[in-house]
């Protein structure tokens, strides 16, 4: 009984470690998509000597920076939680690659404060109208 409860234990676990590491992997992706469309919108201003200061558009980015640094954050957050859990709590270490997981949460926080300058300063500029 005590094997069959360990191995389901193992299991739940590299389960929701797969399940975190795909969440992480599409908050990653969405932030990469947003971010490369922003660069697109702002060299084509640029190009067109255009300003963007409508207020749909900054509402529009504000928006958009919002969600997908908070999802961003969420992930991050999560991956890290289960990261602990597996290495230090549990000791599964070897079996479940943490290096992995850590590289890629540290990466995600990095993305994380990489786009949440832009959203406060697009919220500024909102909130200042």
């Amino acid at each position: 009984m005590n094997y069959y409860r360990m191995v389901c234990i193992n299991f739940f676990f590299q389960l929701v470690a797969v399940q975190l590491e795909v969440y992480l992997v599409a908050a990653a992706g969405l932030q990469s998509l947003w971010s490369l469309s922003l660069a697109i919108v702002d060299i084509y201003s640029i190009l067109v000597k255009r300003c963007l200061r409508n207020y749909r558009v900054v509402s529009l980015f504000a928006i958009g920076d919002g969600l997908t640094s908070t999802l961003t954050f969420a992930a991050a957050s999560a991956s890290a939680g289960i990261t602990v859990l597996i290495s230090n709590d549990l000791g599964y270490c070897a079996q479940n690659h943490c290096t992995r997981f850590e590289l890629a949460t540290a990466m995600a926080f990095l993305s994380w404060f990489a786009v949440t300058p832009s959203f406060m300063l697009n919220f500024w500029s909102l909130a200042s109208r």
